[in-house]
């Protein structure tokens, strides 16, 4: 089996003017300098290269400017595709995206994917038949990002993934990916992809610390500090279900709780997906489960805020979008607390997901752009 590059294709300056370009496009050329530490020199000599080596592109200057107005400089969004596969209980999706961070193509394998060999024989030929209804030529592939619920148990990154997933723990899955695939291979759980996901596609283009808050058949989370994903000595930092004790875990805010409870009263839920797209509010069992799990989200909540100190708390995952205002209006905030002087710290904003699409299966598409070209 051939061993994969996995070391950035682009230098440290390199990916700075690319993830300036990323952020700001269609971005006057003179305008570069001035959000780096870098001399006009060398920015200019920088943007030459990454113009000779096809992942920028001159285009016309910005109109209503005064004087010798500047090029502006944009990404060469066909320069490279990246693919992204995210594992759930009920379901996979594989995602292609451009250079330019974009979705181009998307499609969920509704199955149960208890059978590993079988599901990854079936993403394969997703991946061709997408890159043949896109035209895209394999050459362009640059890296293959794979997301699962679960958290990593060695330093060859195994999965300890929730029962349903069984068969994708406790072993060394990169080979085997980039063997069926033929593309280099980057892992995380889906909660710090679904983090990435939403600091290049959604929060992360207005807030650069934030928390993301992952509900999913499970429950976890990702961390972005300074516009970067934080991952952790062992790569499991976000894996917020650890502070609730074994008898606390059943009212942590898992989605399969939910569902228990619904089924308890009546209402038949066979999967989170079918949670997700068919939620209501007045269903008997949602007020129930509320109650029982709010106070385990107000400590960590808390706990986020005294801690990190992030500019949001991003509820994402495969939270349908009701249920989340429901649970954002009644998080019990450190700030209600009386304080000395009846003065309040600063706190987190509480917000829905802004990732349009499934950001763990977005974020996993990005995993080799964010790590090989931008910041």
């Amino acid at each position: 089996m051939a061993a994969f590059e996995k070391s950035p294709l682009a230098s440290e300056n390199e990916r700075l003017i690319l993830d300036i370009v990323r952020r700001h496009e269609p971005i006057a050329r003179a305008m570069i300098t001035a959000r780096t530490n870098l001399t006009q020199q060398s920015v200019h000599r920088l943007v030459e290269i990454l113009i000779a080596a096809g992942l920028l592109r001159a285009a016309a200057p910005l109109r209503g400017t005064r004087g010798q107005p500047s090029p502006t400089i944009k990404l060469v969004k066909e320069a490279a595709y990246s693919v992204g596969i995210s594992v759930n209980t009920d379901a996979v999706t594989l995602s292609l995206a451009d250079f330019g961070c974009n979705i181009i193509a998307q499609q969920t394998l509704e199955m149960v994917p208890s059978d590993r060999r079988v599901t990854l024989a079936a993403l394969s030929q997703t991946l061709e038949s997408l890159l043949k209804e896109h035209a895209v030529s394999r050459d362009r592939l640059i890296g293959l990002g794979f997301a699962m619920s679960g958290f990593f148990v060695s330093d060859n990154r195994a999965f300890n993934a929730p029962e349903p997933l069984r068969d994708w723990s406790l072993i060394d899955l990169r080979p085997e990916l980039e063997g069926v695939f033929e593309l280099p291979a980057w892992l995380e759980n889906n909660a710090t992809t679904g983090a990435i996901g939403e600091s290049l596609r959604g929060v992360g283009l207005w807030c650069s610390t934030f928390a993301y808050l992952s509900f999913n058949y499970g429950f976890g989370g990702g961390l972005v500090l300074e516009g970067k994903p934080y991952l952790g000595f062992h790569g499991n930092a976000g894996e917020l279900s650890a502070i609730y004790t074994s008898e606390e875990a059943p009212r942590r805010p898992a989605l399969q709780y939910l569902i228990n409870s619904l089924r308890k009263n009546g209402i038949e839920i066979s999967s989170i997906e079918e949670l997700r797209q068919n939620f209501d509010p007045t269903w008997p069992g949602v007020e129930s489960w509320l109650a029982d799990t709010m106070p385990t989200l107000d400590r960590l909540i808390a706990t986020l805020i005294g801690v990190l100190d992030p500019q949001a708390i991003v509820f994402g995952g495969q939270l349908p979008p009701e249920l989340g205002r429901m649970m954002i209006s009644r998080v019990s905030m450190p700030s209600e607390r009386r304080h000395r002087y009846g003065v309040a710290p600063g706190e987190a904003q509480l917000i829905l997901s802004e990732t349009k699409g499934d950001a763990a299966a977005i974020g996993a598409a990005l995993l080799p752009l964010k790590f090989r070209y931008f910041l």
